[in-house]
């Protein structure tokens, strides 16, 4: 079996995590890594996808700013949403040949992931590309755009667990006006725990649920096992090489 390699990076600047997943995009182009995955958090930060529109953001970028809170416009599909210390992140560098259905497992994956937690979670494809994500009930708890180019992706899931949710309601989530946002935390209550344990539960869950959703055996690796891939390979991607990816 194929394997998905996962890497914990704890908290990290989204900045810095945008370039070490197209570093890691062009490893897996020319052939230097399998399938991985990045699992983090990140300070706090909105991201602009490329479907959001600027009625999105209605107090303004320097209103975020002032809170310490960074605006990035990003490639990935999708609208605007917010990452922050608590949330669980998850980035599959991975090849497909079917994006749609890859957005799919993602939502399969965290469903199982939180049912195993205790949380019974629905994908909701058949309302449109603004519904994507994962829902409890009417609230939605995980959201989820990808990039692909050179048919890997980049880009992925974040899933509210013990963040704090007040940011959400200064602007639109997910171009969604009436939206209402959960989280792990909220949904568990008094038996959710709290902070870390929390985290590191969910974790190893999704860790696990993504790589059997994909058809792969997960892999632990540390992130200074990515960087010794990367200097194996620096600069080459699929284009430069003429390697084909293989997909599933």
């Amino acid at each position: 079996m194929d394997e998905l390699w996962v890497a914990q990076l704890g908290l990290i600047d989204y900045r810095t995590a945008l370039a070490r997943q197209e570093q890691l995009r062009d490893a897996r182009r020319a052939g230097a890594i399998p399938d991985t995955m990045l699992v983090l958090e990140h300070p706090p930060v909105i991201t602009r996808g490329r479907r959001s529109s600027a009625d999105e953001l209605p107090l303004g970028e320097a209103f975020f700013h002032a809170r310490g809170i960074d605006v990035v416009d990003v490639n990935r599909g999708g609208r605007l949403t917010y990452h922050g210390p608590g949330q669980l992140v998850g980035y599959p560098i991975v090849a497909v040949d079917d994006v749609v259905g890859h957005v799919r497992r993602l939502e399969r994956a965290l469903v199982r992931a939180l049912a195993e937690t205790g949380i019974t979670a629905r994908a909701r494809p058949e309302d449109g590309p603004d519904f994507t994500g994962v829902w409890v009930g009417e609230a939605k708890i995980a959201s989820i755009g990808v990039h692909v180019a050179g048919r890997v992706t980049t880009h992925g899931f974040a899933l509210n667990v013990a963040n704090d949710m007040t940011p959400w309601t200064w602007f639109t989530p997910c171009g969604l006006a009436t939206v209402a946002m959960t989280s792990v935390a909220e949904q568990l209550g008094e038996d959710a725990g709290c902070g870390e344990p929390l985290l590191r539960c969910l974790r190893q869950r999704i860790a696990h649920a993504v790589a059997e959703t994909l058809g792969l055996r997960q892999r632990q690796v540390t992130p200074e096992r990515l960087d010794r891939a990367l200097k194996s390979s620096p600069g080459i991607g699929a284009e430069a090489t003429g390697a084909t990816v293989p997909t599933r």
